[in-house]
């Protein structure tokens, strides 16, 4: 059933369907609880002038996935437990990856907020790892130097620091760390009288076996990526 003050195309009347105005343009104007509601504009991509074919075969090379395969059935944004926080829904991101929208792409949130949870690879009829696509978008964002979340991207990079120091991550080290770069220092300070009573959180870093591999991984990826 079509919305309140909605011209809907398929209850258009015979003279309506003749006339050149008889389609709807954007933004329409929905009823709801009374009152008049803009719709935001739809916007046009000219997908000629605009398509960056080689981040399309980047994007398929690294993640290992066809991304024309895509057909917009909806379920990964169904799914995903994100969507209410993301500017663009994962469909949409498959869409404009389909269309070579770089730019757009690379520069939006909702590749920093995604938990990879992994709901879209899970739903995807075709079999698309969603989710890898998007883990692969949050990586080339960051080569690109494009930081639309910078307190995600201070969290992964602590992250990553205290796994390459100490062979595993160090909960107390990496929150000191975290807090310290975006001076939220009462970050989940709540929950401590429910963690240290149970030792879940150690104030000195483990040891563990492996250590140097670890490091060496780290080296590796260093020497590719400076190569």
């Amino acid at each position: 059933m079509p919305l309140p003050g909605i011209l809907c195309p398929t209850r258009q009347t015979a003279s309506q369907r003749d006339s050149p105005k008889a389609w709807p343009t954007w933004p329409a104007l929905s009823m709801q609880t009374g009152k008049a509601k803009r719709i935001k504009a739809m916007e046009t991509i000219h997908v000629n002038s605009s398509c960056d074919e080689a981040f399309i075969h980047a994007v398929e090379n690294e993640s290992g996935e066809n991304v024309s395969l895509c057909y917009q059935c909806g379920n990964c944004t169904a799914g995903c437990p994100y969507t209410d926080f993301y500017d663009i829904p994962v469909s949409q991101i498959m869409r404009l990856v389909q269309m070579g929208q770089r730019e757009t792409v690379l520069s939006c949130r909702s590749i920093w907020l995604c938990a990879t949870c992994e709901s879209c690879t899970t739903r995807c009829p075709n079999n698309i790892d969603v989710a890898t696509v998007m883990d692969v978008l949050r990586h080339m964002a960051r080569r690109a130097g494009k930081n639309p979340e910078p307190q995600v991207k201070t969290f992964c990079d602590s992250f990553l620091a205290s796994v390459k120091r100490h062979g595993r991550v160090f909960e107390a080290g990496l929150m000191a760390s975290y807090m310290t770069k975006t001076g939220r220092i009462l970050t989940d300070a709540d929950l401590a009288p429910k963690v240290l009573p149970k030792g879940k959180l150690g104030f000195t870093p483990h040891n563990i076996v492996g250590k140097k591999e670890i490091t060496e991984i780290f080296q590796r990826y260093n020497a590719e990526k400076n190569s």
